[in-house]
């Protein structure tokens, strides 16, 4: 139960900054990736914000045995950048570029109606089960 509450009280404090710093706002993401045209930088303070957040926070991390609410810790043991890596950094950078959405803005997007966001989570989906369904064969 204390990692279900803990998850959710995460969750909603990243919704809210997502929130706070208009991430969940396509046309302000557009606009920090629209580098050729009427660029608005104010993205990379946010960056920049989550940056100086999570790096002391990895810091801390590293030096525990394991997480508090979890036997141990889940990470990749992948250290070559490969086709697949490649592949998938293109069509989600495609994806972000077309839409405004990465995956955490457009669950956020949900929670305020947008029905754009909706739409972006449904496809992410649809791109996990297409790619599950091609990984088999």
């Amino acid at each position: 139960m204390n990692k279900l509450l803990v998850a959710l009280i995460s969750g909603i404090i990243f919704g809210l900054g997502l929130s706070l710093s208009q991430m969940v706002d396509p046309n302000k993401v557009l606009g920090f990736l629209d580098i050729a045209g009427d660029w608005n930088p104010s993205l990379a303070f946010v960056m920049a914000g989550a940056l100086a957040v999570a790096m002391p926070g990895f810091y801390w991390i590293k030096k525990r045995q394991r997480p508090i609410f979890e036997d141990g810790f889940h990470l990749s043991h992948k250290k070559q950048i490969d086709k697949p890596l490649v592949l998938g950094a293109i069509i989600f950078g495609i994806g972000w570029g077309l839409s405004g959405y990465c995956p955490g803005p457009a669950v956020a997007g949900i929670g305020f109606g947008n029905g754009e966001a909706l739409v972006m989570v449904l496809a992410i989906y649809a791109g996990f089960f297409a790619e599950r369904f091609i990984a088999k064969k």
